[in-house]
């Protein structure tokens, strides 16, 4: 029983930390680094006959090469909505429209912009570093509690320890997204 009361806090604990890992990753691959990247324009949603729906269930994108994005809207009278959508968001590039194809053009990144997305990367990674500890604070205190109703301090002081373990686990796995970021957005 004690096991039970236990594995249940790890358990949520480690779902809570893979859900900020996911959601790290996913911020991440919309910051661009100066490569043609598609997730950048995940966050993009058009209106679509009343909806609104993302940018890819209205179009294909790829990228032809490594500095072009290509949308290629599957109704001709999307391609403005696309382009407004575009231009109101905040991936921070111009579309270029030829009437049936949208292209965004990757401007090369300027050290100091490079810099600042560094920032915003490293920002957005202490953010996921806090939900990491606050879901492994809520773990403690649930074993703490779980004390009065009758885990043994043995069984609680050791699944302290293996949140801790987890929490190191997934600290890890922050460091290493925001350093493989750091890495694409400084190569020249």
């Amino acid at each position: 029983m004690a096991n039970e009361q236990v594995q249940i806090y790890l358990d949520l604990a480690s779902e809570e930390m893979g859900k900020t890992i996911t959601h790290l990753d996913e911020v991440l691959a919309r910051i661009r680094a100066g490569k043609a990247n598609i997730r950048i324009l995940d966050g993009i949603r058009v209106e679509y006959y009343g909806d609104v729906v993302p940018l890819s269930n209205v179009s294909s994108i790829s990228t032809p090469d490594a500095k072009t994005i290509a949308i290629q809207p599957w109704e001709k009278t999307m391609i403005g909505v696309i382009e407004k959508a575009i231009l109101a968001s905040d991936v921070g590039i111009t579309p270029v429209n030829n009437g049936e194809i949208i292209r965004l053009c990757m401007p090369p990144l300027t050290e100091e912009r490079r810099k600042q997305l560094v920032k915003t990367c490293n920002s957005a990674g202490e953010e996921a570093k806090i939900s990491i500890r606050n879901a492994r604070r809520e773990a403690i205190d649930g074993l703490k509690k779980e004390l009065k109703n009758g885990l043994s301090e043995d069984a609680q002081k050791d699944g302290e320890g293996e949140v801790q373990k987890i929490h190191d686990e997934y600290i890890k796995k922050v460091d290493a997204l925001l350093a493989n970021k750091e890495k694409e957005i400084m190569t020249v």
